[in-house]
């Protein structure tokens, strides 16, 4: 069986950013795991404000279908998202728009890996409700996305110096999250092969 490709990634580009930490530490989690990880940061590539008529005169951002192609690349995903006003932040949303824009044949990013999702906020609820509107995006984009999630509160006390999680509970939810993403991931796999 060829080795399990994995990416994980923030929708911020803060710096600081709780949930870059968050991706850093699910990406730690699955390399532990031996599985082959990437870890990418959207400042790499930027993306205009998703505009039907723009992209009409101008066609697609080339770094839309570069990101499309690397995450369809790969065979399964982690998401960790903010929470801005209750909901996914700006990024993240306009990052999807622009994914789901690219042509299936360019390969589709969002049928071929299976997705994990997380949130880190400093509030109670540790993005909770960024999480139920990530999902039903990503839901609505033909996406398989795991049970599991992560939840992180207090995330500016969550994490040590060097990024691990200092809860053992939450700890606990990170690796049954990264354990099942790979198992899904496991499984869709042989079906791509027949």
């Amino acid at each position: 069986m060829q080795q399990i490709r994995l990416l994980c990634f923030a929708g911020s580009t803060r710096s600081g950013s709780f949930n870059q930490t968050l991706a850093g530490a699910m990406a730690k989690e699955l390399s532990l795991m031996e599985m082959d990880v990437t870890y990418l940061s959207l400042v790499d590539y930027p993306l205009p404000l998703f505009d039907v008529e723009d992209e009409a005169e101008k066609g697609l951002p080339e770094n839309a279908i570069k990101l499309a192609k690397l995450i369809a690349s790969h065979d399964g995903v982690f998401l960790a998202s903010p929470e801005h006003n209750g909901s996914v932040p700006p990024l993240m949303k306009n990052t999807l728009d622009w994914l789901s824009r690219v042509p299936a044949k360019e390969q589709d990013p969002f049928t071929k890996p299976v997705y994990a999702i997380g949130a880190a906020s400093p509030g109670k609820m540790g993005g909770m409700r960024s999480l139920a509107h990530l999902r039903d995006i990503l839901t609505a984009l033909g996406a398989l996305t795991i049970p599991e999630q992560i939840s992180i509160s207090a995330a500016h006390e969550a994490f040590d110096d060097k990024g691990n999680l200092k809860d053992d509970r939450n700890a606990m939810f990170l690796s049954a999250c990264a354990r099942n993403l790979v198992y899904m991931a496991q499984r869709k796999k042989p079906l791509e092969w027949v």
